[in-house]
């Protein structure tokens, strides 16, 4: 073989024309997707004007003013204590134990179980079942609803639990949907189906010891909330206590830190007004104590500049008038010093609790 031949052999041959069934094939593919391109270019132009129908419905106040309510009113999103591992609450205060309850599909609350600490010898190592089988072991229970911002590892949360566990009292730290690491996003239906649902999960396994819901600023507005509903059920709460209760929202609004300095613009209140309506954000402790039958137990401080004392005397004043029985009823105000938060540093915080609850639950 010569050179010529060599190279001729190396040379691969053109390919010949595709198989006539693989064209036909080709062909036919190219149709479809021709035939069908109106049909999907109809389609998106569809859901194009549907969004624009959706947007231009709603005036940029709904755009931008709900969405920042509803930041201002749950502040959430503000997730201090931050580079805290919420699972393991052992290293932020002892004989606790951490747990979800799912409440719905896409819902999963984180909470908390601190073991009053007479128990706190009988509780090292064990695990959430040993928790939960305490909670029949008389010792009173407390489901604390806590405040707007941060989360259930807050440091002015975790002294008022570490007082009630001293006090003999089982405490559950719940933190609501959107909140620390619990699923979901903040409404107030949805804050009150959180409180609903771990209340009735723990008077489910308590027995007969007694139940009592305790909201500290926003969550006295979740606490009365799912209290009223419960009443409604025919399964009236155990007790209330109410720490820094507002009338409603719509008022505490007007007065919240964060919007005081906007309430001279011209149409501000209109505004926020016509936002918490729209958003139904409403927390009417005010209408709520006038449905209620509960041992009520009204904490406050003199100096709270967040939520001021006319508010909580407020709610009291109607809670009296509403209430058959008035001796269900009581209202303690604290001197000056611990303003919104720090009422748990109180020396006579505990004692009042335990003598009110004692004398209720007789």
């Amino acid at each position: 073989m010569d050179a010529q031949d060599c190279q001729a052999a190396a040379t691969p041959e053109p390919p010949g024309p595709p198989a006539r069934g693989c064209v036909a094939a080709w062909w036919d593919m190219v149709d479809r997707n021709l035939r069908s391109f109106p049909h999907s270019c109809s389609m998106l132009g569809r859901k194009i004007a549907a969004l624009y129908d959706s947007f231009t419905s709603k005036s940029l106040k709904e755009h931008l003013f709900l969405p920042l309510i509803d930041m201002l009113i749950y502040f959430n999103f503000f997730k201090a204590p931050f580079l805290v591992d919420l699972k393991k609450p052992e290293l932020k205060i002892p004989h606790t134990v951490n747990f979800y309850l799912r409440v719905e599909p896409g819902v999963m609350l984180g909470i908390w179980h601190t073991v009053p600490s007479c128990r706190g010898e009988d509780a090292k190592g064990k695990d959430r079942c040993w928790y939960e089988a305490a909670l029949r072991d008389g010792n009173p229970i407390i489901v604390y609803l806590h405040g707007s911002a941060e989360h259930r590892a807050a440091s002015h949360r975790l002294k008022l639990v570490k007082v009630l566990s001293d006090g003999g009292f089982h405490v559950l730290s719940v933190d609501y949907r959107g909140f620390g690491d619990s699923t979901g996003k903040p409404t107030e239906e949805g804050l009150t189906t959180d409180a609903i649902s771990v209340y009735e999960w723990t008077r489910a396994r308590s027995g007969i010891t007694p139940v009592c819901l305790w909201g500290h600023s926003l969550g006295t507005g979740v606490a009365t909330n799912a209290a009223k509903v419960l009443e409604e059920k025919g399964c009236p709460v155990d007790a209330i206590v109410l720490e820094a209760p507002f009338t409603n929202m719509w008022v505490a609004s007007i007065n919240y830190p964060l919007l005081k300095i906007y309430r001279n613009i011209p149409g501000f209140l209109r505004t926020l007004m016509d936002a918490l309506r729209k958003d139904k954000i409403i927390f009417p402790n005010d209408e709520n104590v006038k449905f209620l039958s509960s041992p009520l137990l009204i904490l406050h401080g003199e100096d709270d500049r967040t939520v001021p004392l006319e508010y909580g005397k407020k709610v009291y004043e109607i809670a009296c008038n509403a209430y058959r029985n008035k001796e269900r009823v009581k209202m303690v105000i604290f001197p000056p010093g611990f303003q919104h938060n720090l009422l748990c540093k109180s020396p006579t915080l505990l004692i009042t609790v335990r003598d009110f609850l004692s004398k209720q639950w007789s």
